[in-house]
């Protein structure tokens, strides 16, 4: 049963909504995935904070129309699914990792900050890390020459207490003996 006018300007106005904050979408063809294996991936996507979602293709045309990712309507034929997502890579890294365990699930193209994607450029833009990963390497980078200086003076302290040591040593045997 297909979706009366009102549903279908809801569908677009929600979609509408996903991608007025988005900064990437991705369109795979599902074409033969089992029931179990959508499930999957739409629990992954969810995980992850991205949108997922199997749309009619005209309802997502009139979604991406006017916005910077209207190059996208040429790629929107077939069956397909939509991931959409605010965070930079990470519609693409759903998409990828699930097309690598699945290969009926198939790349069509994408789209970031307004620049088209082919299938290769999502896979790339996939490997790159995830925003959380890159924070902490650029903090573990900014912290390396304070940790590095601290091991340094913890390293001369012990070093000098190693040669207070042995004098310490001294006066303690000496202190018995003149007792």
């Amino acid at each position: 049963m297909g979706l009366n006018l009102n549903d279908k300007k809801a569908v677009v106005a929600e979609v509408s909504a996903k991608v007025a904050s988005a900064q990437t979408i991705v369109v795979a063809e599902y074409r033969g995935i089992q029931v179990g294996h959508l499930t999957q991936l739409r629990a992954k996507a969810r995980a992850q904070g991205v949108y997922l979602r199997v749309l009619k293709n005209t309802l997502a045309r009139k979604s991406v129309e006017g916005t910077q990712f209207a190059s996208l309507a040429d790629a929107m034929v077939g069956p397909l699914i939509y991931s959409i997502s605010e965070d930079a890579v990470a519609a693409a890294k759903v998409i990828a990792e699930f097309a690598k365990g699945n290969d009926k699930l198939v790349i069509k193209a994408g789209n970031y900050a307004g620049k088209a994607l082919d299938k290769d450029a999502v896979t790339a833009l996939a490997s790159i890390p995830s925003r959380e990963v890159l924070i902490a390497q650029l903090l573990g980078v900014m912290l390396a020459p304070v940790s590095g200086f601290a091991r340094g003076l913890a390293a001369l302290a012990a070093k000098k207490g190693e040669g207070a040591a042995p004098a310490e040593e001294a006066a303690v045997e000496e202190a018995p003996a003149a007792a």
